[in-house]
């Protein structure tokens, strides 16, 4: 019942930028955790950006951070991922992320999110 779709994806030059959109459904945002992963081939699946969706705090991973910015639309009920500065680093699938509650700390481990998108690609050619 609950989807999440990401979408915006694409292959770009290392300085570009990107937004991805994730279109959630089934769920109530004020009562969720949002979240962005990322994951490249032979990698974990690490954190990018989280956020509480109606406080609207905000957390990033130390490599991201000043670069990409994570927000919400309340009436689309869609959650963003703007990132700027893109480096090959970033080449990654992109995942969107959600989980009950919005309770500190910020969880980073994708165990702690109950929801997740198929993911989609982001090729940064440096």
């Amino acid at each position: 019942q609950v989807q999440l779709v990401e979408s915006g994806g694409g292959l770009v030059q290392a300085g570009d930028s990107l937004r991805l959109s994730c279109a959630a459904s089934g769920l109530t945002y004020s009562s969720y955790g949002m979240a962005w992963f990322r994951q490249a081939p032979g990698k974990e699946r690490d954190f990018v950006a989280g956020m509480q969706w109606n406080g609207g705090s905000t957390a990033y991973a130390d490599s991201v951070k000043g670069r990409f910015t994570i927000s919400r639309d309340n009436i689309k009920n869609t959650v963003y991922l703007q990132m700027n500065s893109l480096k090959g680093e970033d080449t990654a699938v992109y995942y969107c992320a959600a989980r009950a509650g919005t309770g500190l700390p910020w969880p980073v481990i994708p165990s702690k999110y109950e929801y997740w998108g198929q993911g989609t690609q982001v090729t940064v050619s440096s």
